[in-house]
């Protein structure tokens, strides 16, 4: 199998404030650690996203004022996140990067891609700027695979809440959207009992843990919640919000996560047997973005790895517990313990 990864040189020209995290080097740490993970890989070039692509979730007046907003020279669209003319393109690639992976995958490419772009867009909503992120990456991918009648799973491993992507699928039953984050903390939402309503009630599903929550935890939240969940829901597609600040060395956040957990998460989700699209969100320390796409593409086609060795403060078994008994009102194949 040869991964596909998917980039631009354009993401590397998004600036946010000096000093700021989300720097351009995040995205050359990404192609280190996808290309070192142990065999061939197929890159290709991220291409623009349409106005109509980004329409799926944005709305167009958003739009229109983001492309406004980089033309006169950018400034900060919110506290955390800025624009730079050169932002206008390159929140279009990192929008554009998924749906190339869609027409490749179709088109009889390896059935696994990395997005290795930035800014990052778990956080971005209809029409808001928000936590680094411009445009909903993700987002924008699950919309135009729902509207070929696709059935989209969403799993977001990012240490937090993508809170964008669960405010545009809150009510809809064909997209299931599943988050493993810190909670408390940025930016507030994601406790188990947000579980979306309508024809979404039960999609949604949480599993906020503690600050010290180690791969452990994980690993047994992925047991006991997200792989039966994920076999019950049966997606025709699964994309993954991969985000590497739950990482022990990360600079914004509490988690004590290794590299090779996030390997273990991705081998998990390989076993479902569908394709899939990990698109970079956050994480800021670089080697450990390396080590962690690395070992992230090694579980995304079937490699296996050992049992964690992290060992997480009793708060976080007992959340997973918590989150558990939530999911198992919707879900048969949870076992509330």
């Amino acid at each position: 199998m040869k991964p596909l990864v998917i980039s631009h040189p354009a993401c590397l020209l998004h600036q946010n404030s000096p000093g700021h995290p989300e720097r351009p080097s995040r995205i050359e740490a990404a192609l280190q650690g996808a290309r070192s993970w142990g065999g061939e890989i197929e890159e290709r070039p991220a291409p623009l996203a349409s106005l109509a692509d980004l329409a799926l979730v944005h709305e167009p007046g958003y739009v229109a004022a983001i492309a406004e907003f980089c033309a006169s020279g950018g400034g900060d669209l919110d506290p955390d996140t800025g624009a730079v003319p050169e932002s206008w393109e390159a929140a279009r690639r990192a929008a554009g990067a998924g749906l190339e992976a869609v027409a490749a995958i179709l088109g009889g490419a390896s059935p696994v891609a990395f997005l290795a772009v930035r800014p990052p867009g778990h956080h971005a909503h209809s029409a808001r700027a928000l936590g680094f992120c411009i445009f909903n990456n993700i987002a924008i991918v699950a919309e135009r695979l729902t509207a070929d009648g696709s059935r989209v799973a969403i799993v977001d491993v990012d240490v937090h809440h993508g809170d964008g992507t669960q405010d545009t699928f809150l009510s809809r039953g064909d997209v299931l959207y599943l988050s493993l984050h810190q909670f408390p903390f940025y930016p507030g939402s994601g406790w188990v009992d947000e579980v979306g309503h309508g024809a979404g009630r039960g999609r949604t599903v949480n599993v906020p843990l503690p600050a010290g929550t180690a791969g452990d935890a994980v690993e047994e939240a992925f047991v006991r919640i997200v792989v039966p969940i994920l076999g019950e829901f049966a997606p025709d597609w699964l994309l993954v919000s991969a985000g590497y600040d739950g990482h022990r060395a990360d600079p914004l956040a509490d988690w004590m996560l290794e590299a090779e957990d996030f390997g273990r998460a991705a081998a998990h989700l390989s076993r479902v047997g569908v394709p899939m699209i990990f698109a970079l969100e956050g994480g800021y320390a670089l080697e450990a973005i390396s080590a962690s796409v690395a070992a992230t593409v090694q579980g995304a086609v079937g490699q296996k790895f050992p049992a964690p060795s992290g060992r997480s403060p009793y708060r976080s078994l007992q959340m997973v517990d918590t989150a558990a008994r939530q999911a198992a009102e919707f879900w048969s194949s949870v076992q509330a313990g």
